[in-house]
């Protein structure tokens, strides 16, 4: 009884040392080759765990990665993920014995094809399709042992630069994509008029209605957060304003970033004559007083 019993005791010890040891052993395959390298990065990013993301970057960037807000860090993470939100990666591998790594969320998937992969030396490059998209080439370099991100297709992955830049590309789309709101908005309000025969009092006028219940209270020309006067970080306001001949007939329409510095800079204004003015103005209202945007006629 005695010897069954130390029997059992060493095994079930040696289970739980297997156990331990085994995120020390899936690290080490990791690091070993490039391509499993850098499809555990991918996998680490689509999971948005940024204490595993880092351990696949060099020492520099993973310092400066690590010293970033976590709200910055979160959105490089979603930049190679191609997603909004933290999925699930499935790994397989195609016909040739390449991998594929899919990022599936609750709003679709991602999918990233490896390509042969070629080694010089302490260097390597990975060819990476990305469906629905272009592709890119990975860049790795062995550091401590293991393999760890280098570049990105031609520009050398060099954390707060490229995190600065990509910041900016996101806030000029989301900028592009108010002033189309904006327009968007006049023609719903436009479709109102011709409609009822007169300008809504609110946004809230142009939501949804119940099927087959369309009236001027609701009248079904914008989506349910446009009628509440928020989207995608910016906040809007419309306002009715006296015409040329003071009756009430024209309408302004204002958007501003809701969290200035994080969800957008500048300020929007559409005037009554339909022209968009912006500028920044450190999340206050824009007036028809700021320049207009690019590409928009002046009279």
């Amino acid at each position: 009884m005695k010897l069954r019993t130390n029997f059992a005791a060493l095994l079930t010890a040696s289970v739980l040392a297997l156990v331990a040891a085994m995120p020390t052993h899936a690290q080490e395959a990791h690091d070993s080759e490039p391509a499993a390298a850098l499809s555990a990065a991918l996998a680490a990013a689509c999971r948005a765990n940024a204490e595993t993301f880092a351990k696949y970057l060099t020492a520099d960037n993973a310092a400066a990665f690590r010293a970033m807000p976590e709200d910055q860090r979160a959105a490089f993470m979603k930049r190679l993920s191609l997603s909004d939100e933290a999925g699930k990666p499935l790994i397989s591998a195609d016909p040739q014995q390449h991998t594929v790594l899919r990022c599936q969320t609750s709003g679709g998937s991602a999918e990233y094809r490896f390509g042969d992969t070629r080694v010089r030396e302490n260097l390597a490059f990975i060819p990476v399709t990305v469906t629905g998209s272009h592709g890119t080439e990975f860049g790795l370099v062995r550091e401590t042992g293991g393999w760890r991100l280098l570049s990105l297709g031609l520009l050398l992955l060099d954390i707060p630069q490229l995190s600065k830049q990509w910041v900016e590309q996101d806030f000029a789309a989301r900028e592009d994509a108010v002033v189309q709101t904006l327009r968007g908005l006049a023609d719903a309000v436009q479709a109102y008029v011709r409609a009822w025969g007169k300008l809504p009092e609110s946004l809230a006028q142009l939501g949804p209605a119940p099927p087959d219940q369309i009236s001027p209270e609701q009248a079904s020309l914008v989506n349910e957060q446009l009628a509440a006067g928020s989207q995608r970080g910016y906040s809007y306001r419309y306002r009715i304003v006296p015409g040329p001949d003071g009756s009430e007939t024209v309408f302004e329409l204002a958007a501003a970033p809701e969290d200035y510095g994080k969800t957008g800079r500048r300020s929007f204004f559409l005037d009554t004559k339909g022209r968009v003015h912006a500028a920044d103005k450190h999340g206050a209202v824009a007036t028809s007083d700021d320049p207009p945007v690019e590409g928009e006629k002046t009279e």
